[in-house]
């Protein structure tokens, strides 16, 4: 998936510099219908997540629109390995992520800028050109819980399920990998215990714009964006956790000019 993600942006990067080179670009100073665009955006990474969210740009001219855009995702361990829960549990309890420590959500925001390099954007046509941006972000460490089998001492051989985060006295049953862990617990569990870890997104996109001045937003881009954190995020029990996270995307924005 990421090796087809990176022949696809760097594909669209060779066909955008060809066009910055073989256009004469007109002035700046040309008229626009349209002041303001917001868009709702669809993203897909090759993190396996979904990363829906929103831009709020300002044409400035035909050529170039300023946005600032805010988002909300998760970041997947590259690591992580689902696993089913136990079958007879199997309607109680989800699949779970074996040795997985915290959800890492990231509320991403920033500033960025589109250039169009195609003529036609003032008829109507395919747009063409690139989108860049940067800011903070912030991350939401939410414990990850499992349900774990203890035995019962009043019923010999059978067991009470309890939900657990990891912790230094649970390790031995949180990583077990005979049969103690039955399943992942809801979803929600774990919301009420989430911790902060700040830090920086930047973004880089071939973009494609159908009508890139209709009133109604159709457009698609296809880049690249890093996550960076000042320590490494405690998602699995390991010591391979990272700080840097790079992931290849394709994005999808819906939206109205005005």
């Amino acid at each position: 998936m990421e090796r087809f993600f990176l022949c696809l942006f760097f594909s669209a990067l060779l066909v955008a510099s060809a066009r910055t080179q073989t256009l004469n670009m007109p002035t700046e100073n040309v008229g626009i219908i349209y002041n303001r665009e917001t868009t709702f955006n669809m993203k897909l990474t090759t993190n396996r997540g979904f990363v829906p969210g929103m831009e709020f740009g300002r044409l400035r001219t035909y050529y170039k629109t300023t946005f600032f855009h805010i988002s909300l995702g998760e970041i997947k361990h590259p690591k992580e390995q689902r696993q089913s829960a136990d079958p007879l549990l199997s309607r109680s309890f989800r699949p779970f992520i074996f040795g997985k420590q915290n959800n890492l959500f990231v509320v991403r925001s920033g500033w960025g800028v589109k250039r169009y390099y195609s003529e036609k954007a003032k008829h109507k046509g395919v747009a063409v050109g690139m989108s860049y941006a940067i800011g903070p972000s912030l991350g939401l460490l939410k414990p990850y819980y499992l349900a774990i089998c203890y035995p019962d001492p009043d019923r010999p051989g059978d067991c009470r399920i309890f939900h657990e985060k990891y912790s230094a006295e649970n390790a031995s049953l949180f990583l077990d990998e005979n049969g103690r862990i039955k399943g992942a617990s809801p979803f929600t569990r774990g919301f009420g215990e989430l911790s902060f870890l700040p830090g920086a997104n930047a973004s880089i996109a071939f973009h494609l714009d159908w009508g890139a001045f209709d009133e109604f937003v159709k457009a698609l881009e296809i880049g690249a964006m890093l996550d960076v954190f000042p320590k490494k995020a405690p998602i699995l029990v390991t010591e391979e956790n990272k700080q840097f996270f790079l992931n290849f995307f394709i994005n999808l924005q819906l939206g109205k000019r005005r």
